[in-house]
């Protein structure tokens, strides 16, 4: 039922992000920071926590999760280290999958050609 639970999730915020490239002038750049707002949202209020439960792993996949991340290392900092744990926090979580985009896109970059 677990599996069930978070493809429904994930499918449900793909719909979600459909509706909205389909609906509106709103480029898939833009909702991707959409989608990562909501989730920075929704994790200062403790929702997301509940939906992870809920949900499982899946809730962890989409981009929302990033926005959960970034808040919950921010949180989880400010508490043991004041102010200046905001932006500590904020890299903790997310360190990895950063340096993993940083290093693919150049990796990338270098192997194929810009087209005109």
């Amino acid at each position: 039922m677990l599996y069930f639970n978070s493809f429904l999730f994930c499918g449900f915020l793909c719909l979600i992000a459909q509706l909205i490239l389909d609906n509106s002038k709103l480029t898939p750049g833009h909702i991707t920071s959409l989608f990562v707002v909501i989730g920075a949202f929704l994790d200062t209020f403790s929702i997301y926590d509940f939906i992870i439960k809920k949900v499982g792993g899946g809730a962890l996949i989409p981009i929302t999760s990033f926005g959960h991340s970034l808040i919950h290392g921010a949180l989880a900092k400010t508490n043991s280290m004041g102010f200046i744990g905001i932006f500590m926090g904020m890299f903790d979580l997310t360190a990895t999958g950063i340096t993993a985009a940083i290093i693919f896109s150049f990796i990338f970059a270098l192997i194929f050609k810009p087209r005109n």
